[in-house]
């Protein structure tokens, strides 16, 4: 379902009216969240939590942006991403959501491959290396996906960097801390990890990017 829909999207942006896909966004993100929750064996306590930070630590650090240039730097978003709050897509959140369920549960799923390389080593000295990895290695995924997707983003008219338009480094700054400060939740609260789907769903929305980048 999610290869259909992202496959649509990248040729109506490519060889159609990039306006009216670019439009359809929301749906796209709506759908995707709801398939990581439906893909979400045992969705716990700490999984509603996750979900829940996610989304405000999301929307509130987009907020001080928007209106305060804190953070992420001088920028407004435009209407393409659907209905706002304060200036802020309510959308914004829910992608938040998807970025760092999708990062931590792919950066998860490579470690657990390379556990089953070294069974002999100790667990212990495993877990400590593990937990940092999904964070740190986990927030560099995240700021990386936000380097390939950011001109994407602006020339789809999602949202618009102030003065000559350029990006501030400082966005990528904030992408690690913020994406860091989620995966640190991630891995401490008790859910099961990875989804599945949700390595799927980092694989196809990095490559959505990846390619629009490299042909818009």
């Amino acid at each position: 379902i999610s290869v259909f829909f992202h496959a649509i999207g990248l040729f109506g942006m490519l060889y159609g009216d990039q306006a009216l896909f670019a439009s359809l966004t929301p749906f796209n993100l709506l759908l995707s969240a709801g398939l990581l929750v439906w893909a979400q064996e045992e969705k716990t306590i700490g999984f509603l939590f996750f979900f829940i930070l996610c989304f405000f630590t999301g929307f509130f650090t987009e907020y001080l942006g928007i209106n305060y240039q804190l953070l992420f730097g001088e920028y407004i978003y435009k209407p393409a991403l659907g209905l706002q709050l304060y200036g802020v897509p309510l959308v914004i959140g829910i992608n938040w959501f998807i970025i760092i369920y999708s990062t931590g549960s792919f950066v998860q799923r490579l470690l657990d491959k390379v556990w089953n390389m070294l069974a002999g080593e100790a667990l212990s000295a495993r877990s400590g290396v593990g937990f940092f990895s999904v964070i740190l290695d986990g927030a560099l995924i995240a700021t990386l996906f936000d380097w390939i997707m950011e001109p994407v983003a602006i020339q789809l008219g999602y949202w618009q960097w102030a003065n000559d338009g350029s990006i501030p480094m400082k966005n990528y700054y904030s992408w690690f801390f913020v994406s860091a400060f989620l995966l640190f939740f991630y891995k401490r609260l008790a859910f099961p990890k990875p989804n599945h789907f949700a390595v799927n769903l980092f694989l196809i929305q990095f490559m959505f990017f990846l390619i629009l980048r490299s042909m818009l």
